[in-house]
């Protein structure tokens, strides 16, 4: 069926609105990430003959990559990072504040509140600010709580670093996650509760049953959206570690800057943010499927 005048004219103003944000998109995302495959097939670095007279190099990059013991210990460090503070930390507790919201609470908007308050602060400063909670010495905040109780201190971020980068981020994206499982619970009709109420079910019986596979789809989306996030986190990290101790937190992204910036080797730390992009675009599929979802 011909589209009428009135159609085309319709979808040329919607691509003019839509243009601006096009050539940003285009401008930000798409042409780095392409530039950003190129740069990983040559020795491009910031000094030395590389930097003056860069060339192709194949695989070289990739060759060496996958025989990179670091590069290991980055891949393995983050997918810990993703698992204990995305799935796991961020999840649960977001999913205990949004059923805790929808309970009538005294202090409700201050609960909200509370759990909003970290994502105010910029990255780096939220970093700075759990420096000074974690770091040793008697002066430092959980050390002056545990010696309270009459426990031995430690500096936190060097005995413990990944496990303390894992808390720090979990209370930072708790927010995120209770917006989206609270929008996702607001979805579920209360006339489903209210009929296994009268079959008599128990409240964990209708969170098994009835909650769970219902939210099922915001859950995933929320999985995507936090683990992609998460893979990419730097500035938090980096502020809090460096990622140190002896490459203990030395996610992903920070071996990308590292090995980008610090050692000057532009063409190997783009083909590291390639394998990364490549995992992070597999994990996305596998959500996408698992969600039922057509695209």
């Amino acid at each position: 069926m011909a589209k009428t005048l009135q159609e085309r004219r319709a979808e040329r103003q919607l691509m003019i609105v839509l243009l601006p944000s096009l050539l940003l998109l285009f401008a930000f995302v798409i042409y780095p990430a392409i530039y950003s495959v190129y740069l990983s097939f040559t020795n491009e670095a910031l000094t030395g003959a590389a930097a003056r007279a860069p060339r192709f190099v194949g695989t070289r990059n990739y060759a060496r990559l996958f025989n990179d013991a670091k590069f290991w210990n980055a891949l393995f460090v983050t997918f810990v990072f993703v698992l204990g503070s995305a799935i796991i930390g961020q999840f649960v507790l977001g999913l205990v504040s949004a059923l805790a919201l929808r309970r009538r609470l005294v202090f409700r908007t201050l609960f909200s509140s509370i759990i909003l308050l970290p994502n105010a602060a910029p990255e780096v400063v939220a970093g700075f600010m759990w420096i000074s909670m974690l770091a040793g010495g008697d002066h430092a905040t959980l050390s002056r709580v545990v010696s309270f109780f009459g426990l031995p201190t430690a500096d936190w971020l060097q005995v413990f670093p990944l496990t303390m980068i894992i808390v720090v981020n979990t209370w930072r994206g708790i927010a995120t996650a209770m917006i989206l499982l609270t929008a996702g619970l607001s979805t579920v009709p209360q006339e489903i509760y209210e009929a296994a109420r009268m079959d008599g079910a128990t409240p964990s019986q209708m969170f098994r049953r009835i909650t769970v596979p219902l939210m099922m789809p915001t859950i995933l989306l929320y999985m995507l959206i936090s683990t992609v996030s998460t893979i990419a986190v730097f500035g938090l990290v980096y502020a809090l570690t460096r990622g140190g101790p002896g490459g203990a937190t030395e996610l992903i992204s920070i071996y990308i800057y590292n090995q980008s910036f610090t050692a000057y080797q532009l063409g190997y730390g783009a083909a590291v943010a390639v394998i990364a992009l490549l995992v992070s675009l597999m994990l996305g599929i596998a959500y996408v499927r698992a969600a039922k979802v057509e695209i």
